[in-house]
């Protein structure tokens, strides 16, 4: 089976994880994609599957005779997408043959232009698996469970010698829990590989550290006729807050290392608010200073309206990578080999995000992350290449055999 047609099977499994989940997997429906993976991989013929109680599937493919003494080497992909619109199916297209122009998605009236996607032309001639225009698609990360799954069955099939290879895909990845109860232990890898990346080529080990702050403001709500003195708008005040970080140090106006703060949230009235940012910076010293001027941020508040009126919850969530994988190069190595003998050039660059393999790294599981010719992820323009996902598998089944080579 190739790629993109697993990808077309996995997309139809409504799968978005909830940030307010107070379980794992943040929401129900992830178990059903989670099963399906496991029989999938049941009937290919891997060993010791396993579907845990929080969506964790593991599973192992022997090593070829002779290689059994190799290093393990794991491939890991998320099954969960950012928020689909309550009720919405995911309705994938096959576009064969892109002329690199523009692409009308379904009947939403949106368009996916090279005026706008100025990576668009690169793949004229191309299959794309595109949206209907009205939900995400799901390639992150369905198209790296895909690759993933793909390279596992040609291995088997074209009698590629390789060491002990291990697979597991997450449910929660989207809200940063995917790695938080990934048994390491049954996992079994010396080292590992997430596919949750953009274009097929990109190798990435520099993520950023990353933390959540919630303000939450606790007002006084009086009639508004006699309020002097005595009213507290907690709506106000959540708009100050919200207001105080710098306007250039956010997403929209910074790129490559520079950090930002993101206001994700401000809801509430004159009585009760709260705003939530979430505070990215690469450079660890510098991600500190912006939880330093969150917590002055509620100092302030405090000592401007009165003790108590603003609390901060302050969560680090991950942290940069590039850390633990400075000190595992040929980690980085055989990945460069594994993308060079698939004829393309490694592409390594920052990524403005997380993956698993951020939280992994830490764990003590050396995990950078692999593109997998996926675009526009997190809204309905995402698309993805069924050419490149196949070289992506490709890459994976190198990437094997560099393990097998000690």
């Amino acid at each position: 089976m190739k790629a993109y047609e697993r990808l077309l099977k996995y997309a139809a499994f409504r799968t978005p994880s909830d940030e307010n989940g107070t379980e794992t997997p943040s929401t129900a429906c992830q178990h059903a994609l989670a099963q399906a993976l496991a029989e999938e991989m049941r009937a290919m013929g891997l060993e010791g599957v396993l579907m845990d109680e929080h969506a964790y599937v593991y599973g192992n493919l022997p090593a070829t005779a002779g290689y059994e003494d190799r290093p393990a080497v794991g491939f890991i992909a998320h099954i969960d997408t950012v928020p689909v619109p309550e009720g919405a199916s995911v309705r994938p297209a096959v576009v064969r043959d892109y002329d690199g122009g523009e692409l009308p998605l379904g009947d939403s009236g949106l368009v996916l232009s090279p005026a706008v996607f100025t990576h668009l032309p690169m793949l004229k001639g191309e299959t794309l698996i595109v949206t209907d225009g009205l939900t995400v698609l799901g390639a992150d990360d369905k198209a790296g469970v895909a690759a993933i799954l793909t390279a596992v069955e040609r291995l088997q099939r074209e009698n590629i010698p390789h060491g002990p290879v291990r697979v597991c895909f997450t449910p929660d990845e989207e809200i940063g829990h995917g790695a938080a109860l990934l048994d390491l232990e049954r996992f079994g890898a010396a080292a590992a590989y997430t596919v949750d990346g953009g274009d097929v080529g990109e190798l990435e080990y520099e993520t950023f550290n990353a933390a959540a702050a919630k303000f939450t403001i606790r007002g006084v709500s009086v009639h508004p006729g006699s309020a002097k003195g005595l009213m507290k708008n907690a709506a106000a005040i959540a708009a100050e807050i919200a207001a105080s970080v710098p306007a250039d140090e956010t997403p929209e106006t910074t790129e490559g290392y520079e950090g930002f703060y993101h206001l994700t949230e401000i809801t509430g009235d004159v009585s009760d608010a709260a705003v939530s940012f979430i505070l990215r910076d690469h450079d660890r010293a510098k991600f500190e200073a912006r939880k330093e001027r969150m917590r002055r941020l509620e100092a302030a508040i405090n000592g401007k309206y009165g003790a108590g009126t603003a609390f901060l919850a302050l969560r680090d969530q991950y942290y940069n990578m590039a850390e633990v994988l400075r000190e595992h190069p040929e980690v980085l190595q055989k990945a460069e080999n594994a993308i060079r003998r698939a004829g393309l050039d490694p592409v390594t660059k920052p990524v403005r995000g997380g993956t698993d393999g951020s939280q992994l790294s830490f764990r003590g599981l050396p995990c950078p992350n692999l593109g997998m010719g996926g675009f526009c992820y997190h809204g309905p323009y995402e698309h993805a290449s069924a050419e490149r996902m196949e070289k992506t598998a490709e890459i994976l089944m190198n990437i094997a055999e560099e393990y097998a080579r000690g």
